[in-house]
């Protein structure tokens, strides 16, 4: 059965992920709502952007009278809620943005969302879903063992992590007091191709290309559970389509490392696939530098309850989609470089307190 997607934050990293694979491999139609910050780049989706199925609205999620035209006139099916200010440095810096977007924004799609819900007829109201796309960092930091469950208790340490944690309440209550049908996602932290180059492996890949220094926070030993963009698209499709009303999921790569590995890692296979005589050794860019403020030890995410009850597991393994991500940047260096002369140059966020 064909559907009508509306999906937030469809030109980000993650966003433009789920959207691609929509267009190539389902017959559903598409609407992209994104406000084009400077993590949205509609490069990310040309390779879809003339199907017929497909469409887009430039709107800031937080105009409520623009989400509920857009509602009205696209009239969706699903609601694939991804827009969000996503970068912890970033809302150290600057945290109103996230106030707003992520939580004002968040509460704007749900009344557009309830209004439009209400007035479906029967058989469309049944079948209609609000999927919420959130964050493990909700839940704070672990210590050298354990998981994120669905049912762990949020300890959100960071302005990005506490105003992803403010909407996830939202989404639940207009679920249980609103009768809103909702299904929420935790993932881990992502990777892969068009990822914006503030984070991790698109900052560490670009650097040592250019043989630019390879900052590590501390002593680079804080850990992440890393899963690749495309498994996570794969994985968000099947909760839209199948999770089960009022339940949230865990969506993890099953891949925990150390950051300074991460980052040893990616030096091995830039030195492996583009070569630079008058660089040398990419390890020896690695610099160490004052940790982030309040920066979390240790994520891990248990993924067993999506595997068990809707048969979704990752793909890839670390080693295979770092190496394809490696690769995806030297193949596309024109991508990252018209990114790189927009406003983000690679320069140090997160130290403004």
């Amino acid at each position: 059965m064909t559907k009508r997607y509306l999906v937030t934050g469809g030109a980000g990293f993650i966003g433009s992920a789920v959207v691609r694979r929509l267009i190539e491999g389902t017959n559903h139609q598409v609407l992209v709502v994104d406000k084009l910050t400077y993590a949205g780049n509609l490069e990310s989706l040309a390779g879809v952007s003339t199907d017929p199925r497909y469409g887009f609205e430039r709107a800031d999620i937080v105009d409520a009278q623009e989400m509920r035209r857009i509602f009205a006139e696209f009239s969706p099916d699903v609601v694939m809620h991804l827009a969000a200010e996503s970068h912890v440095d970033r809302s150290i810096d600057g945290p109103g943005e996230f106030i707003q977007t992520n939580i004002v924004g968040t509460f704007s799609m749900l009344q557009a969302a309830l209004a439009h819900w209400r007035a479906l007829p029967a058989e469309r109201k049944e079948g209609f879903r609000f999927h919420h796309i959130s964050t493990d960092e909700v839940f704070g930091s672990l210590g050298a063992t354990g998981f994120f469950y669905e049912d762990t208790a949020y300890q959100p340490n960071s302005p990005y992590s506490a105003s992803k944690a403010g909407s996830d309440h939202l989404v639940r209550a207009w679920h249980h007091t609103y009768g809103l049908p909702v299904v929420m996602t935790n993932c881990s932290n992502n990777y892969g191709p068009y990822h914006f180059p503030e984070k991790l492996i698109p900052l560490t890949i670009i650097n040592a290309l250019e043989g630019k220094k390879l900052p590590v926070y501390g002593a680079g030993e804080n850990v992440r559970d890393w899963l690749h963009v495309d498994d996570h698209a794969e994985a968000l499709l099947h909760v839209a389509e199948r999770g089960a009303l009022g339940e949230s999921y865990n969506i993890g790569g099953h891949n925990e490392h150390t950051n300074i590995d991460v980052v040893r890692s990616i030096c091995s296979l830039v030195d492996e696939l583009a070569p630079n005589a008058a660089i040398g050794p990419r390890e020896k860019l690695i610099s160490f530098v004052t940790d982030r403020p309040g920066h979390d030890a240790r994520y891990a995410i248990d993924a067993a309850k999506i595997a068990r009850e809707l048969g979704w597991k990752p793909r890839h393994s670390f080693e295979t989609g770092l190496r394809q991500t490696v690769q995806w940047y030297l193949d596309n260096r024109d991508w990252w470089e018209r990114v790189r002369s927009g406003s983000y140059r690679g320069e140090r966020l997160g130290v403004a307190v």
